[in-house]
């Protein structure tokens, strides 16, 4: 996936032709230079289109026969999802594509002139010396199945979005016309509580309904779990209500309202989701990941979708490093600052796998026994959180060699390979 500093070095010579290009919506700017950061010709302005596209390869490939420079390195900033276009062009005909960390750039623009001006020429020739530098990475790219979990992850996400902006507003909604309502149904989402709210009961309708009505129309929709002490404590609420009385009409379409619109992302999810399901198990791995306990089908398609094929990557730590769970130091002489992880990387993998940590370590006997030694060993004990990520980092490694060995993930391996933890069980 990513190269060391020398490797990307070694790329750079005499017969390589760097291009840097600064990423806007509509137009880009290229600038062409040498191994040496020279400059060979004027810039290149160029279209968001086909047309562009195919001006830039054009205007590189013209370059590289007349300075006789025949290894073409195009680089750019990952700007939002305006550099992805260009990117699959380019990529798809074979020529070498990079990314710059805007950090980088924005703290490099000073280098050649001392000013902090900022355009867009002068840009891309800030990211064309980076690349020169060797300060470059690969990008992640995905194909197939892999550009399919990406984008459908990203619909999930979305969903789930929207999902919780439906239910702010109901809630919204409750507290001013029926604040009681979830003292009594603590989820509105529940089938007892949405057949009430789709049936547009508010306070006044129930204390005009008696309790055998009311709990005949909810056991239509909840055979169990609703009896007539739920009924009466529903009654009681409606009665001691503070709701507004003002607008009822329009707020039980409101209500009614929200909640199509609750069902309607409801069903989408559940599709969404299975769909997932089924393209992840075309991943080599994948099975094996989901076996584990605590790690869902969800969970391995988020993983994938984030981090791509494998087989681009050398080692876990390049994982850990996309993921920005890689440590941070911060010491000088004889001082000591706190260690924290860098947060650099892709923030939704990050979240994916802190988030399955805690179920991991309370589920999961290995990742359980782990999560207590880190919590309570002797020496730099860590807290809850912190634990948490040390065991977002173990899991990649795991998924990292199931998805690269194809082999089964064993808690008592885990165990036993873990120095520490099989010491302190053979000392009990």
């Amino acid at each position: 996936m990513d190269f060391t500093q020398n490797n990307r070095l070694a790329q750079i010579n005499e017969q390589t032709l760097i291009i840097g290009v600064d990423i806007a919506k509509r137009k880009h700017v290229a600038r062409a230079i040498d191994d040496r950061g020279r400059d060979l010709v004027k810039r290149l302005v160029f279209s968001n289109s086909l047309q562009g596209f195919t001006d830039l390869i054009e205007w590189a490939e013209s370059l590289s026969n007349e300075y006789e420079r025949p290894n073409i390195i195009i680089g750019m900033e990952p700007t939002g999802h305006y550099w992805l276009n260009l990117a699959y062009h380019l990529k798809a005909r074979a020529i070498h594509v990079v990314v710059v960390n805007p950090m980088k750039v924005k703290r490099s623009k000073e280098m050649d002139d001392d000013s902090p001006t900022k355009n867009d020429t002068k840009d891309a020739k800030v990211i064309a010396q980076i690349i020169r530098d060797g300060r470059y990475h690969e990008p992640t790219l995905p194909e197939d199945v892999y550009a399919e979990l990406r984008e459908g992850m990203k619909l999930y996400d979305m969903i789930q979005e929207d999902m919780s902006s439906v239910k702010a507003q109901m809630h919204n909604a409750l507290d001013r016309y029926f604040p009681e309502f979830l003292d009594v149904f603590k989820d509105w989402t529940g089938k007892a509580a949405l057949h009430l709210l789709t049936r547009g009961y508010m306070p006044e309708d129930i204390r005009e309904t008696s309790e055998d009505d009311l709990l005949s129309d909810v056991k239509q929709a909840a055979k169990r779990g609703v009896g007539i002490k739920r009924i009466q404590a529903l009654k009681q609420a409606a009665e001691d209500s503070v709701g507004l009385t003002v607008g009822l009409r329009m707020a039980r379409q409101e209500i009614h309202y929200l909640i199509d619109q609750y069902k309607a992302l409801e069903e989408r999810l559940i599709a969404l989701e299975a769909q997932l399901e089924k393209l992840v198990l075309h991943i080599p791995g994948a099975d094996q990941m989901i076996a584990i306990k605590g790690v869902s089908a969800i969970t391995v398609a988020g993983f994938f979708a984030e981090v791509g094929d494998l087989s681009n990557y050398r080692d876990p730590r390049q994982i850990i490093k996309l993921a920005g769970l890689n440590l941070k130091l911060n010491q000088s002489g004889l001082f000591k600052g706190q260690t924290t992880i860098t947060k650099r990387g892709r923030k939704r993998l990050r979240s994916l796998l802190y988030q399955v940590a805690r179920p991991l370590s309370l589920h999961n006997e290995g990742f359980k026994q782990l999560h207590h030694y880190y919590r309570h060993r002797s020496d730099n004990p860590l807290t809850g959180k912190q634990s948490f990520v040390a065991l977002s980092r173990k899991l990649i490694k795991i998924f990292y060699l199931l998805g690269t060995r194809k082999c089964t993930f064993s808690e008592e391996r885990m165990i036993r390979d873990i120095p520490m933890i099989s010491t302190l069980q053979e000392a009990a």
